[in-house]
């Protein structure tokens, strides 16, 4: 019988998102696949730094002792790698040093990871490679994020998971990003103001805010007391904002906290909210965030009108339109897993 992972939130997770292997990515890039086997296989039982999302895998698997049980876990994490199998015992040999209960791994040997998410259940996929995530955001299986460096001297908050996204084409669909950059602010508020009572469209990271969101509700303190705890951190401002409260009412969702910054920076509000991670699809967000808290880049889908422009990033409230671009890296098998 199949493992029934319906009230189960199902993490994928790279390896070089979980830990920190930008020094072999450093030896793939310089001197070739051979050097780095040899590098790997010479330093497989030297621990591993901490990557940018292993305090929210962390916090995450600490939820299941609220499990009931014989039941299926609460969180389930998969490391999903391109190491070989080989390659990869350095990092089996780092998750129990670290005691995290991992037990489902995928390493494909240079493949692509994408396609593994479906078949894994994956409710969010997190990697350091732009292709994987942008061929999961393409094909709509699941949320997914390309993840920054990680910050220096960053301390989550204790006794708590805390989520941080951002609205407009991360919750929400890109519609109203489409709006704004078409006709403007002006036409971007009026808008939303007409539609107030309308649910906004979901957006790439709707359907895990909503399984999060009920994850939280089986957990055994109260709503105001949960382990876990969500903020959204939008541009928006009046008359932009009551749109997103109507949004949530439709689909069930409790949210904790939501700052409205019309033009604001995000940094310091997340550094004060201190997020276990942060989730935007604009660089100039995130760019700032990243040297604060942990966070992730949402990719805009392959033939998507805000992929288009010059590199630079708009933002909505801001004091000048500014198009967002595409980032090309390139790929290794320390920056994929």
């Amino acid at each position: 019988m199949a493992l029934d992972l319906t009230h189960t939130l199902v993490i994928g997770i790279s390896a070089s998102a979980l830990f920190d292997l930008r020094e072999a990515d450093a030896v793939f890039q310089s001197q070739g696949i051979r050097a780095y086997r040899e590098h790997m296989l010479a330093l497989e039982g030297a621990p591993l730094a901490t990557g940018t999302g292993f305090a929210l895998v962390a916090a995450l698997l600490s939820l299941n002792v609220h499990g009931p049980k014989g039941a299926p876990a609460l969180v389930e994490v998969v490391i999903m790698s391109r190491n070989s199998p080989e390659t990869g015992v350095r990092v089996m040999r780092a998750v129990r040093e670290r005691g995290l209960a991992i037990s489902r791994y995928v390493f494909t040997g240079g493949e692509p990871l994408s396609a593994y998410a479906r078949a894994f259940g994956v409710d969010l996929f997190l990697s350091n490679s732009v292709g994987d995530v942008q061929t999961v955001v393409d094909s709509a299986v699941c949320a997914a994020a390309v993840l920054s460096p990680p910050p220096e001297g960053y301390q989550p908050a204790e006794h708590q998971v805390r989520f941080a996204f951002d609205g407009d084409a991360v919750l929400f669909s890109e519609d109203a990003e489409i709006v704004y950059k078409s006709g403007g602010l002006g036409a971007f508020h009026a808008s939303e103001d007409e539609a107030r009572d309308v649910p906004l469209p979901e957006g790439p990271f709707a359907r895990f805010l909503v399984k999060l969101a009920r994850l939280k509700e089986t957990l055994p303190q109260g709503v105001e007391y949960s382990p876990i705890r969500i903020a959204v951190v939008t541009a928006r401002n009046a008359p932009a904002e009551a749109r997103v409260i109507t949004t949530f009412r439709a689909w069930g969702v409790y949210v904790d906290e939501a700052f409205f910054l019309g033009g604001l920076a995000k940094d310091q509000v997340l550094a004060a909210f201190r997020p276990h991670i942060f989730f935007d699809d604009q660089d100039v967000h995130v760019s700032r965030a990243s040297g604060l808290v942990p966070s992730g880049r949402v990719p805009y889908k392959t033939g998507s009108v805000l992929r288009g422009g010059s590199g630079e990033e708009r933002e909505k409230e801001g004091s000048g339109a500014v198009k967002a671009g595409v980032v090309h890296l390139t790929r290794s098998p320390a920056d994929g897993g």
